[in-house]
């Protein structure tokens, strides 16, 4: 999760659609250019391990003049964990 919140901040499209579930992966990411994100805040998690096959991250990401509050579904894809789909909050 926060390698991704990373790639959102530096605009690495490239590794955010390799992290992503091949099921839902978007063609491309569009980007905001008016987006400034300031922080990331993990919540709470479930499952995930080493042990698991899936998992969640429940996170606030802080950009100027608000937040993204979401919970997001993770599977283990070939070894790695890629990003299946989130569910907004608030």
């Amino acid at each position: 999760m926060r390698s991704r919140y990373s790639a959102f901040v530096k605009r690495d499209e490239g590794y955010l659609l390799r992290t992503w579930h091949p099921r839902t992966r978007p063609p491309r990411v569009e980007f905001d250019p008016g987006m400034r994100w300031t922080g990331l805040e993990i919540l709470a998690t479930s499952e995930g391990s080493a042990f698991h096959t899936t998992g969640t991250v429940t996170f606030r990401a802080s950009y100027r003049g608000g937040s993204l509050h979401e919970r997001s579904r993770f599977e283990r894809v070939d070894g790695a964990w890629v990003y299946v789909d989130g569910t907004f909050l608030d």
